[in-house]
């Protein structure tokens, strides 16, 4: 995986898979829980993604059922994904330190409530 930021619905789906391995539905249901709703993954995007990040090893199959005739596949974090996810996640900590600093510094120069 490159350097650049990780996409949004990326980097959802490998935080509801760092929990625990889950089928495609329970990641759908998870990214929708973990965001208030605001982002809600369709299936084809969900599926793109997760070839997507097998491919870049970032996740991998953790196993398969049949659940009413259909093929249930679960997934979980490789050893790279966990990895990848973690250095996104120090990567947006220190922005968002970034911004709540200049943030605090504005409020005390304009003569707003600190935070």
């Amino acid at each position: 995986m490159s350097d650049a930021p990780m996409r949004e619905p990326t980097f959802l789906v490998l935080t509801a898979l760092a929990e625990e391995p889950r089928h495609g539905y329970a990641v759908i249901e998870d990214v929708s829980a973990m965001t208030g709703g605001r982002v809600r993954l369709r299936a084809g995007t969900l599926y793109a993604a997760l070839d997507r990040l097998r491919a870049e090893g970032l996740i991998e199959v953790d196993r398969e059922e049949v659940v009413q005739s259909r093929l249930r596949r679960y997934y979980r974090l490789t050893a790279a994904g966990e990895q990848s996810l973690a250095a996104e996640t120090a990567r947006l900590r220190e922005q968002a330190a970034i911004a709540d600093s200049r943030l605090r510094a504005r409020r005390t120069e304009f003569g707003g409530a600190p935070a």
